[in-house]
């Protein structure tokens, strides 16, 4: 049996600019096919537009309020709210509130910066 605590997974940073904790991956357990890690975007921040070619998204909000885009859609976003994002189209998320954006993000195959196209690199 495998149970990872958020608190022993070292943040890193994306492609994309988000810091991320990696939960359960390939990285540190036996997960092969997805990934799930909880992201957090500062108050102001947008990440950078972006795609990925294999992996599919789940992004699932658990605090803060933001703008999420997904090609020419936009809409915001909070508590509650899931997002499916899938594979080849170009998405960020924008923290528009007054505390950190956090949420879930599940990943199918799991998430590799490798898999990450940026759109409008800066």
């Amino acid at each position: 049996m495998e149970i990872i605590n958020r608190e022993y997974c070292t943040p890193f940073i994306t492609k994309d600019g988000s810091t991320i904790r990696e939960l359960l991956a390939h990285r540190n357990s036996a997960i092969r096919k997805q990934s799930l890690a909880e992201a957090t975007v500062p108050v102001g921040v947008r990440t950078q537009l972006h795609h990925h070619l294999e992996t599919e998204e789940i992004y699932y909000i658990l605090r803060g309020t933001g703008v999420m885009t997904i090609e020419d859609q936009m809409r915001g976003i909070g508590p509650g709210d899931a997002i499916a994002i899938p594979p080849g189209k170009r998405h960020c998320i924008e923290n528009n509130g007054s505390e950190d954006l956090v949420f879930l993000c599940c990943c199918a195959p799991g998430y590799e910066h490798a898999d990450t196209l940026i759109a409008d690199p800066t």
